[in-house]
C-alpha cells in the first residue's frame, strides 16, 4: 500500500477465541453439563428413594446413645456414649493401625531391603524368598492365616512366655507397660517440643557455622531441651514411672498392655505385606546410586554400614520416597480388612451404625471422610519431606 492508500485496520474480533478454541469450549461445557445432570439425576432419585422408604436424612442420629460394645478401643468408650463418640473411637483405632504400622513395615522394609543387596548369599536369597511369597500371596489370606494361628495358642493359664513378664496367648499378646495418665502425657509432651526446639537451635548452628565457618557443639541444646527440661518436668510434677507388670488373675491377665488377637493379627499382616513392597523400593533407590559412589567410600576405607547410614541412602530417598508415600496409603486403606476378624475401626463401627440407624449414605460419606483426611494428610506430609530432599535445579 502506498502513503495515498493507507492500509485499513484490521477488523475487530467479536470473539477472542479462535475456532478450535470455540469448539474446544463448547466439548468442555458439554462435559461439565451432561456431569451435572448426571449428579442431579442420582441425587433426586436417591431423595425419592428415601422419602418412599420414610428414611430421615442428616447426621442427626450422631447424638443418639450407640448402644454397641466396642472390646478393644484406645479411647475410653461405654455403650451408652453417642454415635459420634463411637466414630471419634474407631477412628482413633484406625490411626492406631497406620501410624503404628507405617513406622514398622518402614523399619522392617529397609531392612529386608538392604539384606536383599548383602554380599551374604544365604541372608539375600532368604530376603528375596520373604519378598517374593508375601507379595504373591492376597493380604486377606494372610490376615486370616495370622488371625486363626492366634486363635490356635494356648490358653491364658497355659500361655508361652518368650521374654520374662511378656505373656502370648489366645488373648492376644501381654507387654509390660508405664501407666499413662495426664502428668506422664505432660512430659512426653515436654520431650516432644524440645526435639521440635532443638531441630530449630541445630538449623540456626549449622547456618552460623556456614556463615563464620566456626563449628558449634549442638550436645548442650541436646542435653538440655530433651533430658534436663522433660526430667525437670516430671520431678515437679512428681510423675511416676514404674513398670506394671502383667499377672494371671483367673482366666486372664490384670495390668500391663493388652494387644488383643484381632489388632495383633491385622498388625502383623499389614506389616509384613507392605514391608515387601517397601523392600523392592529401598533395594531399587539404592541401586539408583552411581557406583562411583561406592568406589570413593571403599577407597577411602569406610565402612558399610557407614557407607550407607551417610552417603548411599541420604542420595536414594529421592528415589525412595515417592513410591514409599503410596505404599504408606495402601497400608492406611487397606487396614479397613480389620472388619473381615471383628477388629473394630472406623469401617466396622460404621457398619453397625449403618444397621442400627439405617443410615447408609451419611456412614458410607463418615468412612469416606475419615479415609480421604488420612491420606491427603500422609501424601501432603511426604510431599513435604520430598520437597525438602530434592535436589535443587541450577
Amino acid at each position: 500500500m502506498t502513503a495515498d492508500h493507507p492500509r485499513p485496520p484490521p477488523r475487530r474480533r467479536i470473539f477472542a477465541l479462535g475456532r478450535n478454541e470455540l469448539k474446544g469450549l463448547f466439548w468442555q461445557v458439554l462435559v461439565v453439563g451432561i456431569a451435572v445432570a448426571v449428579i442431579a439425576f442420582l441425587w433426586s432419585n436417591t431423595v425419592t428413594n428415601l422419602s418412599a422408604r420414610r428414611i430421615t436424612t442428616g447426621f442427626a442420629f450422631l447424638g443418639r446413645e450407640a448402644g454397641m460394645p466396642i472390646a478393644d478401643s484406645l479411647l475410653a468408650y461405654n455403650p451408652r456414649d453417642s454415635y459420634l463418640w463411637a466414630f471419634v473411637v474407631g477412628v482413633a483405632n484406625t490411626l492406631r493401625v497406620a501410624v503404628i504400622g507405617i513406622v514398622l513395615a518402614t523399619i522392617l522394609g529397609t531392612l529386608v531391603g538392604i539384606s536383599r543387596l548383602s554380599a551374604n548369599w544365604l541372608l539375600s536369597r532368604l530376603a528375596a524368598v520373604y519378598v517374593e511369597t508375601l507379595r504373591d500371596i492376597p493380604l486377606l489370606l494372610q490376615l486370616l492365616f495370622w488371625y486363626v494361628l492366634m486363635q490356635a495358642l494356648p490358653a491364658a493359664r497355659a500361655a508361652w512366655r518368650p521374654v520374662e513378664g511378656v505373656f502370648l496367648s489366645n488373648r492376644g499378646l501381654i507387654l509390660p507397660a508405664i501407666p499413662f495418665g495426664p502428668p506422664q502425657l505432660a512430659v512426653l509432651g515436654t520431650a516432644v517440643l524440645g526435639c521440635a526446639l532443638f531441630y530449630l537451635v541445630r538449623r540456626w548452628l549449622v547456618a552460623q557455622q556456614m556463615r563464620d565457618g566456626k563449628p558449634r557443639p549442638a550436645w548442650p541444646f541436646a542435653l538440655g531441651l530433651i533430658i534436663v527440661v522433660p526430667v525437670a518436668v516430671s520431678l515437679a510434677l512428681g510423675v511416676s514411672w514404674t513398670i506394671e507388670r502383667p499377672q494371671l488373675r483367673g482366666f486372664n491377665f490384670v495390668g500391663g498392655l493388652t494387644l488383643a488377637p484381632e489388632y495383633f493379627a491385622l498388625l502383623i499382616a499389614l506389616v509384613t505385606y507392605t514391608s515387601a513392597f517397601i523392600a523392592e523400593i529401598v533395594r531399587s533407590g539404592i541401586q539408583s546410586v552411581p557406583r562411583g559412589q561406592w568406589d570413593a567410600a571403599n577407597a577411602l576405607g569406610l565402612r558399610r554400614s557407614f557407607m550407607l547410614r551417610q552417603i548411599i541412602l541420604p542420595q536414594a530417598l529421592r528415589v525412595i520416597v515417592p513410591p514409599m508415600t503410596s505404599q504408606y496409603l495402601n497400608l492406611t486403606k487397606n487396614s479397613s480388612l480389620a472388619v473381615a476378624i471383628g477388629y473394630q475401626d472406623v469401617v466396622s463401627v460404621a457398619n453397625t451404625t449403618l444397621n442400627q440407624t439405617g443410615q447408609a449414605i451419611e456412614a458410607i460419606a463418615l468412612i469416606m471422610a475419615v479415609f480421604l483426611t488420612i491420606s491427603l494428610s500422609i501424601s501432603f506430609f511426604m510431599n513435604w519431606y520430598n520437597a525438602r530432599i530434592a535436589l535443587v535445579e541450577r
